[in-house]
This record gives structure tokens, C-alpha cells and sequence, in this order.
């Protein structure tokens, strides 16, 4: 197996490639490219002069920045699943901190009224599929709610409720919070608008570790402003960075966090074993996990 780090050879994903039995090699001699960060056009400019590039494995879960590189002459895998745990849990941290009132109190310099919302017996809607949503369902079984995950197959998970996507503007009607943990497509972008925000509970928290591009953000905006729901806890946003001056950071029923369902720290370790596992189902002929549906851009 003969594999290129692009665009730098990090020394634990060298390591990681070399102790999966590959060599690590030029772009022009490669079959597989570990991505280990950069650009966009960086990567599709070393594509294009590197035919012999078979499979590309990504570092990242989410590929939505590379939907224009994706095509059937090679290969594509990411790692969705691999950073499941990381950001489930902070989809949790998110939502305790929304529903518990830990939001509103930081910013009080007063001691305030009581607010708050327990976890157990309330309705939690999960809106995704993959390993993030299944983490985050079990993550959520101790503290007792009534899951339900919304998705575009009823297929029977454990732990929660199953119903399709088209049932998503009524289930959020009476949920204590609305998680999105999904891929970013265009049939998704923009899928928590006006309408799905005034469908939802007035004291309902929405909470993304997904994508920013899944809500609308001035539709956001004018919910939170006009109270319409409990506010919302984002670990992501459109447009991202948030601007500094932009409404969502003066809101008191918000909480950002920049980006960090699983810092680099936190997810390196996945990502190595994610190259070992799927380097030697590469050598032994094995399915590899992760590997992008082109079609469906995921």
C-alpha cells in the first residue's frame, strides 16, 4: 500500500499509516491520500495532476466543503462515526446547560427567579441518523426522556422513537429541545426555518452540532428575539466564523461555542485509528468504513 499525507505528513498520522503496514509515498506514486487538513483547491489541484489516486480518505466527518471534488473515479471515505462520542456528549453539555437555565444565570449579575427544565420524562427530539445521533440517544437514556429520532428511514434504533423526516414539523411541537445531529445536504440546508421554529414549544431549546446551514439564521434570530422559543445552544453557525457584532451574541437565551463538538486534540486519536482500521480493510479487501455516498453527498 502505497499512501501520501497531504498536504503536511504529520508525524502521528505517518506513524498511524506506517504501523498499518502502508508506505508513505509522493502524491505520484500513491494509490490513497490521507487528508490531514488545508483547503479545498489544494487538495483537487494534487487530484488532478495524481490520477493514480484511488481513494481519498478525509479527515473530516461532515464533507460538505467537498461536494464539488466528489466523483465516481475514485474512492471517498470520511470519517463520520469516528467522532461520534466527542460530539454527542457536548450535544448533551449543550442541552443541559439550555433546559437547566445554566445559559441565563451566566450572564445575571443579580440573583435571579428560578428557571429550569429536567430531563426526565421530557420529550427530546433527535433530528439525524448517524453515529452522532446514536451516541447522543444512548448518552440520553440515564436522565430518563422521551426520545425521538427523526430520519429519513424507519429503522428501528434503540432507545428512541423512529419517524420519518416528513414528520419533523410535528413532532418538535411539544419537544424541551430539538437536536441536530445530521449531514448537511441541500435537501437539509435551511430545514429549521420560520415555520419549524413556530411550530416549536416556547420554552423549547434548539441545539446544533451538526451544521450552521441547517437554520435560517435570521429566522433564528427573530424567534429568539420575540421569545418564541426557549433559545438555542449552537456549537455552530451561519455564517462561521459569527461575525463579532452579529445579534446571536447579545441574546440571553444564547450560547455559542466556536466549532468544538470535537477539538483537534479531542479527535486526533479517532481519526488514527479510523486510518489504521479502514488501511488494513484496504489491504485485506475488506468494506472501508466511512465511505461517502456520492450521490447523496454524504
Amino acid at each position: 500500500m502505497r499512501c501520501h499525507l497531504f498536504p503536511e505528513p504529520i508525524p502521528t498520522i505517518r506513524w498511524a499509516v506506517l504501523e498499518a503496514g502502508a508506505e508513505v509515498v509522493s502524491a505520484a506514486e500513491a494509490e490513497i491520500l490521507a487528508h490531514t487538513g488545508g483547503g479545498v483547491e489544494e487538495l483537487a489541484e494534487i487530484l488532478t495532476h495524481n490520477p493514480g489516486i484511488r481513494w481519498v480518505q478525509l479527515r473530516g466527518a461532515g464533507i460538505d466543503r467537498f461536494l464539488d471534488l466528489l466523483d465516481d473515479s475514485r474512492v471517498w471515505t470520511c470519517a463520520k462515526g469516528a467522532y461520534s462520542d466527542p460530539v454527542a456528549e457536548h450535544a448533551l453539555a449543550l442541552t443541559l446547560a439550555g433546559m437547566r437555565g445554566v445559559v441565563r444565570y451566566t450572564s445575571r449579575t443579580t440573583w435571579s427567579d428560578p428557571y429550569g427544565y429536567s430531563l426526565k420524562g421530557a420529550k427530546i427530539v433527535v433530528l439525524g441518523a448517524g453515529g452522532i445521533a446514536r451516541s447522543l440517544v444512548r448518552l440520553l437514556q440515564p436522565f430518563g426522556p422521551e426520545v425521538t429520532l427523526v430520519r429519513r428511514r424507519r429503522e428501528q434504533v434503540d432507545g428512541a422513537k423512529v419517524v420519518d423526516v416528513g414528520q419533523f414539523p410535528s413532532v418538535v411541537e411539544d419537544a424541551a429541545a430539538v437536536i441536530l445531529a445530521l449531514a448537511l445536504t441541500p435537501d437539509t440546508r435551511g430545514i429549521v426555518d420560520a415555520e419549524i421554529l413556530q411550530r416549536m414549544d416556547t420554552r423549547g431549546w434548539l441545539v446544533n452540532v451538526a451544521r450552521g446551514a441547517h437554520i435560517v439564521t435570521s429566522d433564528l434570530v427573530e424567534a429568539l428575539q420575540n421569545d418564541e422559543i426557549g433559545g438555542a445552544a449552537l456549537d455552530v453557525t451561519d455564517p462561521e466564523p459569527l461575525p463579532d457584532g452579529h445579534p446571536l451574541w447579545t441574546l440571553p437565551n444564547v450560547v455559542i461555542t466556536p466549532h468544538v463538538g470535537s477539538t483537534p486534540d479531542m479527535h486526533l486519536p479517532y481519526y488514527l485509528e479510523r486510518i489504521r482500521q479502514n488501511l488494513e480493510r484496504f489491504k485485506n479487501r475488506q468494506p472501508l468504513l466511512g465511505v461517502v455516498d456520492v450521490s447523496a453527498g454524504y
